[in-house]
């Protein structure tokens, strides 16, 4: 229960920071750096493509951190 709690609490924490005129700056930013409607994958390099899918997932996990929670 108190795992819940603090993942709660820190869910709040990244929406307060995301949902911040300059946290949504810096989200458009990640969007572009990221790769988040492109594509990762690098035909001759697949080191490059896991770096790159890195980069990307991160971003996935910042908005599921900040999308509204459903009851």
């Amino acid at each position: 229960m108190e795992q819940n709690k603090k993942l709660l609490e820190l869910k709040e924490d990244y929406k307060i920071v995301f949902n911040s005129e300059q946290g949504q700056r810096v989200l458009n930013d990640l969007e572009k750096r990221c790769h988040e409607f492109v594509t990762t994958f690098s035909k001759d390099n697949s080191h490059e493509t896991a770096f790159l899918e890195g980069q990307r997932s991160t971003l996935i996990f910042i908005k599921a951190m900040i999308k509204p929670h459903k009851e």
